[in-house]
């Protein structure tokens, strides 16, 4: 079975590149699956930037995209 894990500091690059471009591309939500399954190692920042990318996305404000990264997408 494979196994995610999340990167050191992974999560505040994600949550950086997504705040600056407004797109959560295919490898931003594997690492915010990675983070979740490992949830218990998370800090209440990490948590509270999760729900913020999570409540942006639902209001429209990122798009999912379905390009696996924004260097690909041609940003």
């Amino acid at each position: 079975m494979l196994e995610l894990c999340p990167l050191k500091f992974a999560l505040a690059e994600l949550f950086a590149q997504v705040s600056d471009h407004g797109r959560l591309t295919l490898a931003d939500r594997y690492g915010l699956l990675a983070n979740l399954l490992h949830e218990d190692s998370l800090t209440e920042d990490e948590r509270h930037s999760i729900d913020r990318l999570l409540r942006a996305t639902l209001r429209g404000r990122v798009k999912v995209d379905p390009e696996i990264s924004i260097l690909l997408a041609g940003s």
